[in-house]
C-alpha cells in the first residue's frame, strides 16, 4: 500500500533523466535536505557517505545532493566512483548514518538516480521513503525554503574504496589462481574496483568495457548485453573458464560458461544453494527467489531438497522475505544475488562473481557442469510502455485476458504481469511448455494492455 503512494521512490530509489525533475538542481538539493533532516531527527550530527557511477551527470548530482545534506547539518564524505554495494558496505562498516549512491544502474547514460541506504547497510523501508518524499514536495512548495547551493566538488576518498576491496578479498577462502576469466565492466563502477580486486585474489582476468567516458555506460555491454562477453569467451578456443558481466553500478552480475552460453541469476542461485547445502550452511534448506524466476529452478532445487520461496520483484523485497524467513541466500533472475551468511546487506555483483569462482574451484568443476540439470521452461518477457499504472484488476479487458491465459496453462506454466518499479512499463512474463503457446499468450496480454493503457 505504501509503495503505491510514493511518487518519486521506485523499487530502487529515485530515477529520472538527469537535469529534469526530480533530478533537476532544485530537486536534488531538496532531496538532500529532506534526507538530512530525516537523519537529524535520530539525534547527533548525521554523517553520510556518497558514491557514484561513471555517468556524465553523476559528479554534479553528487555535489548538489551534498549541498542539500550540508544545509541540513550533515557531515558528508565521498567514496568517488564505487559500486552500489560498496556504499552499503561503507555505510555499516564505517558507522555512517546513511549511504547514498548516485546511479541509474542499467539505464542509459542520460538517466540517473539516487539510492539511499541506512546506517545498517539496508535500503530504506517504504514508509521512511514516503516520509522523505512528502518533505521533498513540502520544501519545493515553500518559497526560499533552502539556502543557495555553494559551488563545490567532493573529492573521492581513496581509502574508502580500498576498504571495500579489502573486505571483498577477505571473503575468499579458496585458491582462485587456476581460473582465467573475461570481465565486462559495462564502462561503469566495476571498472574502478574489479581490476584491483581480482588481482588481489590471484585471479587471472582480462577486462573489456573498462574505459568509461561518461556516456558509454551500459552501451552494448555489461549485464544488459551478456552475449557480448559470451561471444568472446566462445571464440577464445578454451582460453577462458568463465565470462563475467556487471551492470552499471555492479550490484548484479551475469555469467557465461566456457562454451559461451549465457548463465543468468536462476542458475547462479542453483549452484550456490547446492554448494551451501552441501557444506551444511544453508539455513533451513531454503532460498528466496522472485515471481520472475523460472519453474525449472524451483524443480531443480526441490530435487536437491531445497525449498524456494518467491518474493516480489526487486532485491529490496527479496531481502525483506529473507529477513522474515531466516533465509541466507536469495536473488533475482537478473543477477541480483544476496548472500546473508556474512556482512553483505544487498546484491553485490563482485561478491557474486567471487562466490561462483569459489564453487568452481572448490568442486573442480566447470560452470556448465554445475548447472547441467537445470531444465528451463520456455519463458518470454514483453514490455509495454504505458501512460499510467492502473491496477490491472481495474481494467476488465486486461484482467479477462490474464485469467484466460492462466486457465489455458492450467498449472503447466506461469503468468506474471506487473509494472516496472523504475520505468513507465508493464511487463508481461509467460512460461509455458511450448514456445508457440508462450508467445501467443504473451502477445494476447501485451495487446490488451497496449489497447487499454498504452501510449
Amino acid at each position: 500500500m505504501i509503495a503505491s503512494q510514493r511518487k518519486l521512490f521506485g523499487t530502487d530509489g529515485i530515477r529520472g533523466v538527469a537535469g529534469e525533475f526530480p533530478l533537476s538542481p532544485e530537486g536534488v538539493h531538496a532531496i538532500g535536505y529532506a534526507l538530512g533532516h530525516d537523519l537529524g531527527k535520530k539525534g547527533g550530527q548525521a554523517r553520510v557517505v556518497i558514491g557514484q557511477d561513471t555517468r556524465k551527470s553523476s559528479a554534479t548530482i553528487a555535489d548538489q545532493l551534498s549541498a542539500g545534506l550540508r544545509s541540513a547539518g550533515c557531515e558528508v564524505h565521498s567514496a568517488g566512483v564505487i559500486t552500489t554495494p560498496g556504499v552499503a558496505y561503507l555505510a555499516r562498516s564505517h558507522k555512517f548514518s546513511a549511504g547514498v549512491v548516485i546511479s541509474a544502474s542499467h539505464n542509459p547514460w542520460m538517466d540517473n538516480g539516487i539510492k539511499v541506504f541506512s546506517g545498517s547497510g539496508f535500503k530504506l523501508p517504504d514508509a521512511e521513503e514516503l516520509a522523505i518524499e512528502r518533505e521533498i514536495f513540502a520544501i519545493l512548495g515553500r518559497a526560499k525554503a533552502l539556502p543557495p547551493m555553494a559551488e563545490m566538488s567532493l573529492p573521492g576518498e581513496a581509502k574508502l574504496r580500498e576498504d571495500y576491496i579489502n573486505w571483498l578479498a577477505s571473503d575468499v577462502h579458496t585458491d582462485l589462481s587456476g581460473l582465467h576469466i573475461l570481465v565486462d565492466c559495462a564502462n561503469g563502477a566495476a571498472a574502478a574496483e574489479a581490476p584491483p580486486l581480482f588481482a588481489k585474489c590471484g585471479i587471472k582476468a582480462e577486462f573489456i568495457h573498462a574505459g568509461p567516458d561518461g556516456t558509454n555506460i551500459n552501451d552494448n555491454c555489461g549485464a544488459l548485453h551478456p552475449q557480448t562477453a559470451a561471444k568472446i569467451v566462445a571464440g577464445s578456443g578454451g582460453k577462458f573458464d568463465l565470462g563475467v558481466t556487471f551492470d552499471g553500478d555492479a550490484d548484479r552480475a551475469l555469467f557465461s560458461d566456457a562454451h559461451g552460453n549465457v548463465v543468468n541469476g536462476d542458475a547462479i542461485l542453483l549452484l550456490t544453494a547446492r554448494d551451501m547445502q552441501a557444506r551444511g550452511v544453508l539455513q533451513n534448506s531454503t532460498i528466496v527467489a522472485t515471481t520472475m524466476s523460472n519453474m525449472g529452478l524451483e524443480i531443480a532445487l526441490r530435487d536437491s531438497g531445497i525449498r524456494m520461496l518467491r518474493a516480489g520483484v526487486g532485491d529490496k523485497y527479496v531481502l525483506e522475505e529473507m529477513q522474515k524467513t531466516g533465509a541466507i541466500l536469495g536473488g533475482e533472475q537478473s543477477g541480483h544475488i544476496i548472500f546473508r551468511d556474512g556482512e553483505a546487506t544487498t546484491g553485490d555483483g563482485l561478491l557474486t562473481a567471487l562466490r561462483v569462482m569459489e564453487v568452481m574451484a572448490r568442486r573442480k568443476m566447470a560452470l556448465a557442469d554445475l548447472i547441467a540439470d537445470l531444465k528451463v521452461f520456455p519463458q518470454v518477457i514483453q514490455n509495454v510502455r504505458v501512460r499510467e499504472k492502473v491496477p490491472f484488476a481495474e481494467v476488465a479487458a486486461i484482467q479477462k485476458t490474464i485469467d484466460d491465459a492462466e486457465r489455458e496453462l492450467h498449472g503447466n506454466g506461469r503468468v506474471v504481469v506487473r509494472y516496472s518499479g523504475t520505468e513507465a512499463l508493464a511487463r508481461v512474463m509467460i512460461e509455458a511448455e511450448t514456445e508457440e503457446q508462450m508467445n501467443l499468450l504473451a502477445g494476447n496480454i501485451a495487446g490488451a494492455i497496449q489497447q487499454n493503457l498504452g501510449l
